[in-house]
């Protein structure tokens, strides 16, 4: 498998679904829902038990998903995730172990930060596109404009608090090459197998380009 620059993920669509998936069953559908939708990137987060079963599931019977692990927060965490099958990661913060084992298993990092010190730590080990989380708590736009001076080099995937509405607004940015979103997959529509609800949002989704 090719190794992707992380800044490819922004070349498949202006958001990146943030995804909390509860039973493996939901995983597959789920995952072709937001396929069928134009929504390829999937970020498939660390927060449940079965997470791991669930990307590699959805890297096995998903053609055309492209599948990433978030919540990455330890060396363990990117080499459980590269097992699973997926083509990156996304971790909340930046830490050098993470951000260095990744390289070494050749696995693409999406590192978070939500400072010019974090900014320049992730730099520092050669990281210049990065996750902006939490990022309506972190500053939301404001602070994104305000990162851009220092950091004319730097671009942003803005995650955490972002809607549909607010979207279009990161998404004029410079800076800002992609956000993440978890409106894409409502829980009420995933415990429903509302699979065509989800298929709409992703193609409303797919169009916020600004």
């Amino acid at each position: 498998m090719k190794l992707m620059n992380p800044l490819e993920l922004a070349s498949h669509g202006p958001v990146i679904p943030v995804i909390v998936i509860e039973r493996l069953e939901d995983a597959v559908p789920l995952a072709q829902a937001l396929v069928d939708g134009g929504v390829k990137v999937l970020e498939i987060t660390l927060r449940t038990p079965i997470a791991l079963k669930c990307m590699e599931a959805i890297a096995r019977d998903v053609p055309g998903a492209i599948v990433g692990a978030g919540t990455v927060r330890s060396v363990s965490d990117a080499k459980a995730a590269r097992d699973a099958g997926c083509q990156f990661a996304v971790s909340p913060g930046y830490l050098s172990e993470v951000g260095l084992a990744c390289r070494d298993i050749g696995l693409p990092l999406l590192p978070g930060v939500a400072t010019g010190s974090e900014v320049m730590q992730a730099n520092a080990d050669g990281y210049f596109f990065l996750k902006f989380f939490p990022a309506t708590a972190a500053g939301g736009i404001p602070m994104l404009k305000a990162l851009a001076g220092p950091f004319p080099d730097v671009a942003f995937c803005p995650t955490g608090g972002i809607t549909v509405e607010t979207a279009p607004q990161f998404l004029a940015l410079p800076n800002v090459k992609v956000c993440g979103g978890s409106w894409l997959t409502p829980s009420d529509a995933v415990a429903g197998k509302d699979w065509a609800r989800i298929t709409k949002l992703a193609r409303e989704a797919s169009r916020l380009r600004a």
